[in-house]
């Protein structure tokens, strides 16, 4: 309990560090403002061709009688639109991260300046970074994705489906977007992916305090692009004291302190 304290306590104060640096959060709005309207865009598009697409998937259920047609199909349009709203809110960070990769790595910079030490930089030519970064998103999205199929069979279980896999879902989105805004002080500090997937498993539950609100608030599309830059900056600070855990939290600096500091990574 105290690892999904920690991690919430990250997320606040990547907020706060972004408030209180409004000229980075000015410059942050926009690649997640484009984000937007190409997911609005998909989205939209999918919730008008959903029932069209569940119609062709079964047309064995074409002759059954009323009312168990329309519960049967209107149960998966569902599921469809849930699964999609899934991998809309998953891809979504890794997208906006591609497209504000520049800014988003000089905020990440600015925020290790801010906290003193070390300030690691790739060295990396840009298009060498956004290659490396679309393609270990590709790896992670792929994982996503089996997970996201994984829960779409499993919410054809009755009571379990509409009860234990949306809670499901919400900490599978969590974990893997906590990976994706990692990445941008990870990829900086030259750790592969491999060994950047090792950390977060190493402390799930601070993974998971830190990702699964930050899942929740990208319901609701506007907060998603506002979050966006102090997600950046709170998973940079999460960063730095688990790859450094002697020194000061940096969580606890920026917010002016929380308490106790999560346990250390080793």
């Amino acid at each position: 309990m105290r690892d999904l304290a920690g991690g919430f306590r990250y997320l606040l104060a990547g907020q706060r560090w972004v408030f209180g640096h409004g000229r980075r959060l000015g410059f942050g709005l926009l690649p997640g403002l484009v984000s937007l309207v190409l997911y609005a865009g998909a989205l939209i598009g999918l919730g008008y061709g959903a029932d069209d697409l569940t119609a062709w998937a079964t047309p064995f259920a074409d002759d059954w009688s009323s009312p168990w047609l329309g519960l049967f199909r209107g149960f998966l349009t569902a599921l469809v639109f849930c699964l999609g709203l899934f991998l809309a809110v998953i891809t979504f960070t890794a997208v906006t991260l591609l497209i504000g990769q520049p800014f988003y790595e000089s905020l990440s910079e600015q925020v290790d300046r801010s906290e003193g030490g070390e300030v690691p930089e790739s060295g990396l030519p840009l298009w060498r970074e956004l290659w490396i970064s679309a393609r270990d998103s590709l790896k992670v999205l792929g994982r996503v994705l089996l997970y996201g199929i994984l829960l779409f069979a499993l919410g054809f279980l009755p009571v379990v489906g509409q009860t234990v896999v949306p809670v499901l879902g919400f900490c599978v989105t969590g974990y893997f977007l906590t990976q994706e805004l990692t990445s941008v002080a990870l990829q900086r500090r030259k750790v592969e992916l491999h060994e950047r997937l090792a950390l977060m498993r190493s402390r799930r539950l601070l993974v998971l305090g830190f990702g699964v609100p930050l899942a929740l608030a990208f319901l609701v599309p506007l907060v998603a692009v506002f979050l966006m830059p102090g997600a950046v900056a709170g998973a940079t600070l999460m960063v730095r004291d688990l790859l450094r855990p002697e020194e000061a939290p940096a969580a606890e600096t920026a917010a002016g302190g929380f308490g106790p500091p999560p346990p250390a990574y080793s």
